[in-house]
């Protein structure tokens, strides 16, 4: 019986894309008032130059306005991107989604990697902890327990008081959200959504959820199949 849902926060209830704008949109207004620019101009290249290529973007929103600068200037435009305030939302699935789990009694949880000051603010500006049960940010137990590392899922299986096969873990990204928790039999589901980035890997079977879904709605439905198997398979053993 699914007793509990832990959900990955990037890409899976948010997108990231959207919160990276949001950082862009404050280091563009911080470039364009200390160097005189038009926050625009500067907001719509720093776009541009991402999409070629999220390497060193500061850099070379630099350089295309023939900035010179140091390495504490780079350093102080990641500060200000990783300590803005993020403007984002859920995925409009998610709220719904949220809502019905409740309504059945599911206890709901998120598991996230990243660095902690970062996914604190994004997790303050949607509110989660008026929506979750419990919260582990991984960066705060230690970089080493990112996942796939198993520690995080054993403690907030242990916080909700489900056991391990009791409990979904949704994500998106297969090179690391699934292979640590399909190795403590946890229910894995991958959401699938139309501009994911991990849609198409070719990884092998340990690194894949257990389910794919398209839409986090879809998960009330996988519950209710998982609820029916095994009533069947107790009908089955009580008879036998």
């Amino acid at each position: 019986m699914i007793k509990a849902v832990v959900f990955d926060l990037d890409d899976t209830l948010i997108s990231e894309k959207e919160y990276v704008l949001s950082g862009f949109k404050t280091v563009s207004k911080d470039i364009s008032f200390k160097y005189n620019l038009n926050f625009e101009k500067v907001y719509e290249k720093m776009i541009v130059l991402f999409n070629e290529s999220s390497q060193k973007v500061f850099d070379r929103i630099l350089e295309s306005f023939d900035i010179e600068y140091s390495k504490e200037d780079i350093v102080n435009l990641i500060s200000i991107y990783r300590r803005h305030e993020p403007k984002i939302k859920f995925y409009d699935d998610v709220m719904p989604t949220i809502d019905k789990l409740k309504q059945i009694g599911i206890k709901i949880g998120i598991i996230t990697d990243g660095y902690k000051e970062t996914q604190r603010r994004k997790i303050k500006a949607l509110r989660c902890e008026d929506l979750f049960d419990e919260i582990i940010v991984t960066d705060e137990l230690g970089r080493e327990f990112w996942k796939p590392h198993e520690k995080a899922y054993r403690i907030i299986a242990e916080k909700l008081d489900v056991k391990l096969h009791e409990m979904i873990y949704v994500g998106d990204n297969d090179t690391k959200d699934f292979i640590g928790a399909n190795g403590l039999n946890i229910n894995t589901v991958k959401i699938n959504r139309l501009n994911g980035i991990y849609r198409n890997l070719n990884l092998s079977e340990e690194f894949k959820a257990k389910y794919e879904i398209g839409d986090i709605v879809d998960l009330i439905k996988l519950i209710r199949e998982e609820e029916r198997v095994n009533d069947e398979k107790n009908i089955i053993y009580n008879y036998c």
